[in-house]
C-alpha cells in the first residue's frame, strides 16, 4: 500500500480520491487550507493544514510520500479573473518533489487542456473560452512545468463533473483521435487514480475520462 499525498483533498475530485484511496487500504495524507475541517476520519488519513504555493508547507508535507495527486480548484466566482493557481503550485510541487526523490505524480487538469483543446467542438469553444479560458491557460501552464521535469506524470483529464458515486463505468480515451467531451463523476475520476495508484498504466502519457 501507498502513501499518498492528495494536494487539494478539502472538496470536489480530491475529496473523492482521499475517500476512495483510504476505501482501497491507503495512508493518505489530505492536504489543503481547511483539511482541519473535513468531514473524514478513520485509520490511514492524516488531515494536513497548509497552502500549496507555500514552499516550506509543501515540503513539510511530502515527507515520506509516495505518489502525489495534485486536485487542485478554483472557486467559479474568480474564473473571470487572472488565475495564477495551478502553474504557481506546480511551481513550488515539482521542485519540491525532485528534491525529496518522489517520482509519481497524478495531476488533476481537465478536457481542454494541453493538446486536447483541439478537440474541443466548434459549437463548444466561444463559451468555453469566455468562461474557461484563463484557467485553462494556466492549467496549460500546469502541464507544461510537469512535463519538463524528470518526474512519472500521468495527467488526467475529466470532461464536464457530475456528483454520484464510483460506478467504474467510463471510458479512458488515451488516443487524441479519440479525445471527446462527456459527463463523468467525481467520484469515477478518483476511482481511476486509485487504480493508478494501485497499478501504473498511464505513465507519461493524457488521458481523457467521460462516461
Amino acid at each position: 500500500m501507498a502513501h499518498v499525498l492528495v494536494i487539494g483533498a478539502s472538496q470536489g475530485i480530491g475529496l473523492e480520491t482521499v475517500k476512495a484511496a483510504l476505501a482501497a487500504g491507503h495512508r493518505v495524507r489530505a492536504f489543503a487550507r481547511s483539511a482541519a475541517d473535513m468531514p473524514l476520519s478513520g485509520e490511514g488519513l492524516e488531515r494536513f493544514p497548509g497552502d500549496a504555493v507555500d514552499a516550506g508547507d509543501v515540503a513539510s508535507a511530502l515527507e515520506g510520500i509516495d505518489v502525489v495527486v495534485q486536485a487542485l480548484g478554483v472557486p467559479a466566482k474568480n474564473l473571470l479573473g487572472p488565475v495564477t493557481l495551478f502553474s504557481d503550485a506546480t511551481n513550488v510541487l515539482v521542485p519540491a518533489m525532485e528534491k525529496a526523490g518522489i517520482r509519481r505524480i497524478l495531476a488533476v487538469t481537465g478536457f481542454g487542456t494541453g493538446d486536447s483543446r483541439d478537440a474541443i467542438g466548434l459549437l463548444q469553444r466561444v463559451p468555453f473560452r469566455l468562461v474557461l479560458g484563463r484557467a485553462y491557460d494556466d492549467k496549460d501552464a500546469q502541464e507544461m512545468r510537469i512535463r519538463r521535469s524528470g518526474l512519472d506524470w500521468t495527467f488526467v483529464r475529466p470532461g464536464v463533473l457530475t456528483p454520484g458515486p464510483a460506478t467504474g463505468r467510463y471510458k479512458v480515451l488515451t488516443e487524441p483521435s479519440s479525445w471527446r467531451n462527456g459527463l463523468i463523476s467525481r467520484a469515477n475520476v478518483a476511482h481511476f487514480i486509485v487504480g493508478e495508484i494501485d497499478t501504473p498504466g498511464h505513465v507519461g502519457k493524457a488521458v481523457v475520462l467521460v462516461g
